[in-house]
């Protein structure tokens, strides 16, 4: 039985996606969301690159430091800017990654209203988390938060303030499908929806499990999601199938794939962390930015 039927079964036939969309500069960014929706999603996150600056998500920013008046004054005329070339046809996403004061995170919300996020992501580190109060006062932009949040109680006085519209949980970290799926049934009675993390450092595993919470779940909101090489697939398959934008589950039983470990032992991990997708990132002065 597939482990979508054990949580009570399917609320709806797939599961909707956002991809993501880099560039260095407005141009490019426009043009790979286009490419995004020409094969069918609806939901793309945006990010662009500093000139001169380290910058999350996007290529071509040049140097490792990072400032964050230039980051918020770049993001909100990148999305003005997706306004004006693609309307309201698509649905747009932007990760601060918690790397601005506080302050700057609420500003910003406030300055993207205009054009209308799906949401903004990781505004505070989660030592920040009190500012959410000040945030929601202050702006109606949509937030999703909690990709580095450790256990479900540290969610619980942001869904019960209605501090967050969604939850980014990594649901490994939290302890699994169980306390994921206790977690969205909490947030149904708050109007809460569910958003779980999804990049390309969760294995295929993973990605199937948060499948699987997204069919059971009522209050789905959107999912992360990854295109997986040749290579993951044969050594993992059954995969999730992405067509028009949408995983579509297997039908198979548990999480609907296996793991083929002899051929997984072609391919061993390199040593050095994440593969080195993590250099340094500190302001101009050496001071660490965070995360």
């Amino acid at each position: 039985m597939p482990v979508y039927q054990l949580l009570g079964g399917k609320c709806r036939e797939a599961v909707t996606l956002y991809a993501h969309a880099g560039g260095s500069d407005f141009h490019e960014v426009s043009e790979n969301i286009r490419r995004y929706m020409e094969q069918g999603y609806r939901y793309v996150r945006a990010q662009v690159a500093i000139p001169g600056y380290s910058t999350y998500g996007a290529s071509g920013g040049g140097t490792p430091a990072f400032e964050p008046t230039p980051y918020v004054n770049t993001v909100v005329k990148l999305f003005a800017h997706l306004r004006e070339q693609l309307g309201d046809e698509v649905e747009l996403l932007h990760d601060v990654h918690e790397r601005i004061p506080p302050i700057q995170a609420i500003n910003l919300a406030k300055l993207l209203e205009p054009y209308h996020l799906f949401f903004l992501e990781d505004p505070f580190a989660p030592e920040d988390v009190d500012y959410f109060q000040l945030m929601r006062q202050q702006t109606s932009t949509p937030i999703a938060m909690g990709e580095l949040f450790n256990n479900p109680n540290e969610y619980v006085p942001l869904i019960k303030e209605r501090l967050i519209d969604f939850i980014r949980v990594h649901i490994s970290q939290i302890g699994g499908i169980s306390p994921a799926r206790k977690l969205a049934a909490f947030c149904e009675f708050f109007g809460v929806r569910t958003a779980w993390h999804g990049p390309g450092d969760v294995s295929p595993v993973g990605h199937a499990a948060n499948v699987a919470l997204d069919l059971a779940c009522y209050n789905f909101g959107i999912q992360e999601q990854h295109v997986f090489g040749e290579n993951t697939r044969e050594v993992f398959p059954g995969c999730p199938e992405i067509r028009d934008g949408c995983y579509w589950a297997s039908e198979a039983p548990g999480l609907g794939m296996d793991i083929n470990e002899s051929l997984a032992a072609r391919f061993p991990f390199p040593e050095h962390p994440l593969n080195g997708g993590w250099p340094p990132v500190r302001r101009r002065d050496g001071t660490v930015i965070r995360p």
